[in-house]
């Protein structure tokens, strides 16, 4: 194991003693369970999607590291927004390729957006289960045709009865492999379309896919073979006249497109703390190397080609921490505080700054240090890609392309008349 970095004194970014003693045990947990098997799980899943680490997850519901900021009255853990932060960024320390960190952020951003917008009697029936590893809750917008097109989405769901009937594709969906493996089942909080074109005319649903066991008739899965981040399935479904009950709708019909843009904002930051968790341990990675290779007689870091990059990136590290800590304060202040002085709009900037940054910093952190390991970086004996592969992921998209957050900060420093096309 590397040697861990020495932090500065850090008076911005500081904790309460009940979340240093919170992330000093899922440290404590990552690094007994997860630690010493990542690299086996990226593996054996490379070759088969669907070896998810299932016993894993388990342990992990009884750790109580999903549905952190769910209330107990649904049978979440009743914590706070920037205790799932921690708990995603030391999963992803544990697990660099990020693919267990993924399925802990899902796990923990969607319930508690379910919570904030869903029936009580779907909470009650649907989050305790994820709380207890029985069940995923993820996220269902992309389509075919694109995946930042939110208004564009093509599914529809047409009231008949008491059911609302699906019909349509979603793709590039994590989770997919999952809900089949589960002794419950889950699904998604998922984008219909109900009514006009546009984003007025769309629907958020709790989109339970397998309940207590049983699939739905008219739901056909697939499962893909990723280039990284094994571990955790993608996949995409079809669904061909799948039938669910009314009461999945969450909130208002046709007003879907505002209750997932609030979920993305949380989900964001979630991603953003997956990144920086990576993040570290690639730098500790790169100390770890500098501390005993030696060039032309030199330790490598003695050349300021190396050490000056380092600094670069180190500084890049400590802005997209910061950026993830206080957007992840802010989700407190609005959502779990519930601070009349602050609402969901306040968020927009600071998760989009987060989500941003982190990755991008992350995947330019993973290359370099692929550099400074040489030859050895492109072996299966350096880890190094691993983390490199599903960083990659994130800049290429989920919650939202890279470009998408650039828009939203614009949009909202400027003013939306100013930079809309």
């Amino acid at each position: 194991m590397a040697a861990p970095l020495t932090y500065p004194k850090d008076t911005v970014i500081s904790f309460t003693k009940e979340e240093i003693m919170f992330r000093e045990s899922v440290r404590e947990f990552c690094q007994k369970h997860i630690a010493p098997k990542w690299i086996e799980i990226d593996e054996e899943a490379s070759k088969d999607p669907m070896k998810v680490p299932i016993d894993l997850f388990k342990k992990m519901a009884e750790q109580g590291l999903f549905c952190i900021p769910c209330s107990d009255k649904f049978g979440g853990q009743g914590g706070t927004f920037t205790m799932a932060v921690i708990a995603v960024e030391e999963v992803a320390y544990a697990d660099p390729a990020i693919a267990i960190a993924v399925y802990t952020l899902l796990n923990n951003g969607w319930p508690f957006v379910l919570q904030l917008f869903g029936r009580e009697e779907i909470c009650q029936e649907v989050i305790p289960r994820v709380a207890k590893g029985e069940a995923f809750f993820g996220i269902a917008t992309t389509e075919p045709q694109g995946g930042s097109d939110i208004a564009g989405i093509r599914m529809t769901a047409t009231k008949k009865d008491n059911v609302y009937v699906f019909n349509g594709e979603k793709t590039y969906i994590s989770g997919v492999g999952e809900v089949q493996l589960l002794p419950w089942g889950g699904g998604w909080f998922l984008l219909a379309r109900t009514g006009e074109p546009g984003h007025r005319g769309l629907s958020a649903f709790a989109f339970i896919v397998k309940k207590n066991g049983k699939v739905r008739s008219g739901w056909y899965p697939t499962i893909y073979h990723d280039i990284g981040r094994h571990g955790l399935t993608t996949g995409g479904f079809k669904c061909e006249n799948l039938e669910l009950e009314k009461e999945y709708l969450i909130g208002e019909e046709n007003k879907g497109f505002y209750y997932v843009m609030e979920g993305f904002n949380l989900a964001r930051i979630l991603v953003a703390a997956a990144c920086i968790g990576a993040a570290r341990w690639l730098l500790e990675q790169a100390v770890q190397w500098f501390r005993t290779r030696k060039l032309f007689g030199r330790y490598i870091a003695s050349f300021q080609g190396i050490n000056f990059k380092f600094a670069e990136l180190y500084a890049r590290f400590e802005a997209a921490r910061y950026f993830v800590y206080r957007a992840a304060r802010l989700a407190d202040k609005i959502y779990i505080e519930k601070d009349p002085a602050y609402n969901p709009r306040d968020l927009n900037v600071p998760s989009s700054l987060a989500k941003m940054y982190a990755p991008e910093m992350a995947v330019d952190l993973a290359e370099e240090v692929m550099k400074w390991y040489g030859a050895y970086a492109y072996t299966k004996e350096a880890p190094i890609f691993r983390a490199w592969l599903g960083l990659f992921s994130y800049v290429i998209g989920a919650e939202g392309a890279q470009n998408i957050m650039r828009y939203i900060v614009a949009r909202d420093i400027i003013g939306s008349e100013y930079v809309r096309a």
